[in-house]
């Protein structure tokens, strides 16, 4: 848990043992960051209710303003972890009820905030778990300026609710990319489309860089679906991947994967290297990479 000390003036507050992140840095004209190691905070997106914004308590820094649930990194500790953590302190944010989309990082060189944006993907009503919430609330996204926000969150609002509407997804030609690399994959090609698969399944809990994938921000979640045919249709599940078995053509089930997603609102990717493949994909509106470009990123 972490409490900010109280606002000038205000009497402190009592609290437990403070990590070590618990604590101000200043900056070279003066002002006061908190946390020692960086802060984060999520911001959790539902479709249906809006954004989670937690109400301040009055003696806190900036106090009876509306943001995030968030505060100090801990050392050591990710971004993604530290506002995931503060959350589920703050706010009863459940384990893997959001998925991350985004992470958004303003970093002043010696103090860094780094915003998650998360999709809610299994809905849960908030909870005051700690003293420095007076109020949780679902707000819709376009009320969400009309509440005395917080001045860092105020500052950062318009270009955060900018990227609530850029829901990236990749879709990977399996045979094509495992066909790449002459590693033996015809005599076991079930057992090389899953070795590809959990590989893929790492890089998705880690993110892509933003320049990657010609999205802004830093780093980002895309939503991953793996298409396996023919004798790889056997391979194995992947966490945080959709598998798609074709029936017939993969190409066919690949091009209809890219289609239903460019329908849905993502901006989707294909990698192969397949030229007939790709120009379907692109006439379909998705982009695409070779082979090459997700294999790099997965020795990365």
């Amino acid at each position: 848990m972490t409490i900010e000390p109280p606002a000038p003036g205000e009497p402190r507050r009592p609290h437990g043992p403070r990590d070590p992140g618990d604590a101000w840095v200043v900056a070279p004209t003066g002002e006061k960051y908190w946390g020692r190691f960086g802060a984060a905070g999520l911001l959790a997106v539902d479709a249906e209710r809006g954004v989670l914004l937690q109400h301040r308590v009055s003696w806190s820094h900036f106090g009876d303003t509306w943001a995030l649930p968030g505060g100090a990194r801990h050392e050591g500790e990710s971004a993604g972890d530290g506002a995931l953590r503060e959350a589920a302190e703050e706010a009863g944010v459940p384990d893997a009820a959001v998925q991350p989309r985004v992470l958004s990082v303003l970093d002043l060189g010696y103090w860094s905030y780094t915003t998650v944006v998360g999709d809610v993907v299994s809905p849960f009503e908030p909870t005051i778990s700690d003293p420095e919430s007076r109020e949780l609330a679902w707000v819709p996204v376009d009320a969400v300026s009309g509440y005395p926000l917080h001045p860092g969150f105020a500052a950062s609002w318009e270009r955060l609710r900018g990227l609530l509407a850029v829901r990236p997804a990749v879709v990977v030609d399996v045979a094509n990319v495992v066909g790449s690399v002459p590693d033996g994959w015809w005599r076991d090609r079930a057992g090389a489309a899953t070795r590809l698969l959990a590989r893929i399944a790492r890089l998705a809990g880690t993110g892509v860089p933003a320049e990657q994938l010609e999205l802004p921000e830093h780093t980002w979640y895309p939503e991953w679906t793996g298409v396996v045919e023919g004798r790889a249709r056997s391979a194995d599940e992947a966490p945080g991947i959709e598998i798609v078995r074709a029936e017939a053509s993969g190409d066919d089930a690949i091009a209809e994967a890219a289609e239903r997603l460019v329908g849905e609102g993502r901006q989707v990717t294909v990698v192969t290297s397949d030229r007939g493949l790709a120009e379907r994909v692109t006439d379909a509106g998705a982009g695409v990479r070779g082979t090459r470009w997700l294999l790099d990123l997965l020795e990365a």
